[in-house]
This record gives structure tokens, sequence and C-alpha cells, in this order.
């Protein structure tokens, strides 16, 4: 089994602010611990230690042949308090981002990944169209403090998922459970990135760059049905494919607001992307309005179908949309033994190969094992094994091999003889692309 890449495709990893650096912050998810709300009882105030440590995980980045990063800043570090900007916070991310670029690593940098400082989320958030230059106003300073060491950008990340955990499933901070108020941050959130994009293009332009690059991180699945004779299984599964991802494509994307979103601010029709910028990683079995899992199919440690297939399925689907170059922003596995997280990297890049759409980047979630949000750091995710207790990094097997893969530009039969062939997921009778 081998398969080689394309000579321009990159791969690097991702991680979010919130997950990695640490720190007695203001924020959405330092509340949601202290409320008791994280499975394992942890909390984002220790995370990886990565604001301290940032040197030590980027030289180990750079030792496994990593090339591009993506990355976030945390508002709620930058903002603290409402129009009160903390130069500390603007030079300890220029001194990351210039470390970066030393270790010949290019950033990829999110501006909001699922956290908000409390100052924003007391005012309601997204949920309220009048708090959109709120966070308009972050973009802009963020792009003015980072602008000449960053020419790529993620506006939002995985708005669909942010909107549906926190305000339909009550799962996430705030904890609220209303269809209305999901889809309303949705299309605020909608508004955000098309202004976004047009600011960051404006603020570089006038600084005289010509490489800016802005797109959205979005949060896409296969959906199918349980029952495929079932009527009412194949009109959910449309419904919800629709609400999810279906909707968020057409606004996001083109400005093009279809129920059950809407233009809150009447924003111009167009194309807002300069990358589609897909996270994906499994899919989604669909029965009335429950979402779950199909029988003996394989899954990893969180019960998430294993799909890899799908990979192609859903980036087929954006590129419909708009006609861009594809990033894998994220795509990963929970294997907290690292059992078959080798195999999980390699079924999805032997999909990406053996496609014919233009896939330029894959960006594997996430680095290091992380605190994973409501699963806190139980779950790991990580190429790299953290010991949270003493911090200490050990890469693991699969971090190797995406090593020697990214030397390599694919994979040989012997690396798929030392790495994959033994790693097997837990499934009964079915293979990775069934």
């Amino acid at each position: 089994m081998e398969f080689s890449l394309r000579s321009n495709f990159l791969l690097g990893v991702a991680s979010a602010p919130t997950q990695i650096e640490g720190g007695s912050l203001s924020h959405s998810w330092t509340e949601w611990a202290k409320i008791g709300k994280i499975k394992d009882d942890s909390s984002p105030k220790r995370a990886n230690d990565h604001f301290r440590r940032f040197k030590q995980d980027i030289d180990l980045m750079k030792s496994l042949g990593i090339k591009v990063y993506r990355l976030g800043i945390e508002w709620a570090r930058i903002e603290p308090k409402e129009n009160c900007f903390d130069d500390c916070a603007v030079t300890y991310y220029r001194n990351l981002l210039t470390y970066l670029l030393y270790s010949g690593i290019k950033p990829l940098l999110t501006l909001h990944h699922f956290t908000n400082p409390m100052w924003f989320e007391r005012k309601g958030a997204f949920s309220h169209r009048k708090n959109i230059p709120l966070f308009l106003r972050f973009v802009e300073f963020a792009v003015n403090a980072f602008g000449d060491l960053v020419s790529e950008y993620i506006t939002i990340n995985e708005p669909n998922v942010y909107a549906t955990h926190s305000y339909f499933y009550g799962q996430w901070p705030p904890g609220e459970t209303s269809l209305p108020k999901a889809l309303m941050v949705m299309s605020n959130m909608a508004v955000c990135h098309i202004k976004a994009y047009d600011a960051i293009h404006k603020i570089r332009k006038n600084k005289g760059f010509d490489d800016t690059k802005v797109s959205f991180a979005h949060h896409v699945r296969v959906f199918t049905p349980k029952n495929p004779d079932s009527l009412s299984d194949r009109f959910f599964t449309s419904l919800t494919h629709h609400a999810f991802q279906g909707a968020v494509n057409s606004a996001f994307y083109k400005g093009e607001f279809k129920l059950p979103l809407t233009n809150t601010l009447k924003v111009k029709r167009g194309e807002y992307a300069d990358f589609i910028a897909m996270n994906y990683y499994s899919r989604s079995t669909v029965s009335g309005m429950k979402d779950g899992v199909k029988e003996n199919v394989a899954v990893n440690d969180l019960g998430w179908e294993i799909f890899p297939r799908g990979l192609e399925l859903c980036a087929s689907e954006l590129y419909k949309v708009i006609q861009r170059p594809i990033y894998i922003t994220e795509n990963g596995t929970c294997d907290n033994n690292d059992s078959f997280r080798s195999r999980y990297i390699f079924d999805h890049l032997h999909v990406i190969s053996e496609s014919g759409l233009p896939f330029e980047r894959y960006y594997h979630w996430c680095f290091c094992d992380n605190f994973e949000w409501i699963e806190g750091e139980a779950a790991r995710f990580g190429l790299v094994h953290v010991d949270f207790e003493t911090q200490k990094r050990t890469v693991k097997k699969s971090g190797r091999f995406y090593s020697e893969l990214i030397d390599e530009k694919g994979v040989s039969d012997d690396m798929y003889q030392r790495y994959v062939s033994d790693e097997n997921y837990n499934r009964s009778s079915v293979t990775a692309n069934d």
C-alpha cells in the first residue's frame, strides 16, 4: 500500500488558543469550567502551558518537518476589557509569529475559535446584531497588529458547531437551548465573516500587501438516513444537512442567505473566500431529529464514525459552491492509546491523493494532546503525547509516521508496513472506506 502527494501539497498541524495556552483569563470557557461543566473537571487554565512553552513547541514542530501551522489568537487575552487592548498580549503573539517564521513555518491565523471574552459574552455575544461591530473592531485591531507577519486568515472557526452546541443543545457556554437564537447566531456570524473578509483585505492592501488570503473554517459532515427506505429519515437527513451546512455554504461563501438564516445587516452578495477551509471528522446517521452513528462501523474513542471517503464527498460539495483551492484545516481522531491514528491519517490522505479536487493543504488536528472542550484532558487527538501534570512532550508513533510522510511526500510500502499495517479501527466487519 503506497501513495504519493502532489509536489505543492503541504502537511501541517492545527490548534486553538483556549486549548493550548493556559492562564487565568476571563473568558467563556474558563467560566464554564468553574461551574463544573467539563467532564473530567479539568480547566483551560492549565491546558498545555503553551503561553510559556511556545518556543519549545515550535522547535518540536520544526524537528518533525512541519511547514504550515494553523493557530489562533485569544480575544480575551488581547482585549480583556471592552475597548482596552493589552500591549503585552500583542507582544507575545508577535514574538510567537516571528519565531514561527524564523523556524520556516507559515502561519494561518484564526481570529475566533469558539471562545469569547466575558465582557462580550455578557452582552449576548453573537446572538445580538448590535454586537457585530465589537467583533469587527477586534478583527481590525488584530490585522493591524499582526498583518505584517501574517498573510492568511480564518475569520471564524466552525460557526455551525459553535451555534448549535452553545445555543441549541446547551452543552457549551452560555448553555442555552433555543433554536431561533442558534439560527440568529449563525446569521450574525455570517455577516461577521463577510465584513471581516472585506476589512482584512482592505487593511492589508492599504499597507501594500497583495498576498492576502481569507476564509472561514467550515465544519462539514456526510449526512445519511439511518433507514434509506424511510421517507421520514430521508426528509430529516435533507433538513439536517441544509440547516447545519447547506445554508451556511450559501451565506458565508456567497452572501446568499437562505432560510433559516437571515441577512441581518443586508450585506451584498459576492464571493467571500480565497480558499475553502474545511474541517472534516465524521459521518452522521439521521433518524428523525436524532443525529447518530451507523451500526457495525469503525468508530474512534469518542464514538464518532471513521469514514475517510466522506472527506472527498464533503470537499466536492463545497467546491460546487465556490471554486477555490481546498485546505483541510482540521482532520484527526480521538485515539487515546495511539493505536489507530496512523491508519486514520493514511486513509484520509490516501483519499486526497486519489482525488481530482484541488487540495493544497492538510492540517492535522492536533499537534499536541490538549484541552478538548467539554471532554477536558481525557480525549487525546495529538501527534505528541502530553503529560498534563509535568507538561512533558513525547512524540507518538503516529507523530513519527506523520514526520516521515512530510519528508517523503507520501507513503512507501516500507512506511506502511512499519506504521499502518498492524493498526485497526474499533470496528466489526467493515473496512475504513465502506
